[in-house]
């Protein structure tokens, strides 16, 4: 044991205390330690070696691992095998890490990963109602004054 390290037996007793006080944590525990299914490559059938063995072990996934990945399952450079996968993405190295991740768990098949829905705030709503009533009187009034267009 290396100095400053705690015993195992501590540390296990340390996490159970915590998870006693607290079931969130347990639970989240828990979902992190789900194992993952490999994906292979359809070239080799290898495994990629950063490939997360865990939910734990995806979110720790660095953007070098990311790109790594992506390279390794024909997602960075499109080729004639790309698509062949069940799940391809489009692969930007630009992007941001946490859409690297989303999209990466998204191939994966990760729950959750999905393109994010972009929401319309009250205003952007109450606009779009108004344009289309005003569409709705236009539309009536032309048909009122040009009957024979309808």
């Amino acid at each position: 044991m290396m100095r400053g390290e705690i015993p195992s037996r501590h540390r296990q007793a340390f996490v159970h205390r915590r998870v006693v006080k607290n079931p969130g944590l347990a639970r989240k525990l828990e979902q992190m330690a789900l194992p993952l299914a490999p994906l292979v490559q359809l070239t080799t059938g290898a495994v990629h070696p950063a490939f997360p063995t865990t939910v734990l072990n995806f979110w720790l996934l660095t953007n070098e691992q990311l790109e790594s990945l992506a390279q390794f399952y024909h997602q960075k450079t499109p080729c004639q095998w790309t698509s062949q996968y069940p799940c391809p993405i489009v692969w930007r190295s630009d992007m941001p890490l946490e859409e690297k991740r989303r999209k990466m768990g998204r191939f994966i098949g990760l729950r959750g990963c999905e393109s994010p829905i972009l929401l319309k705030t009250e205003e952007e709503i109450l606009a779009d109602a108004r344009d289309a009533r005003l569409a709705a009187d236009e539309e009536m009034w032309r048909r009122k004054q040009f009957p024979w267009h309808s």
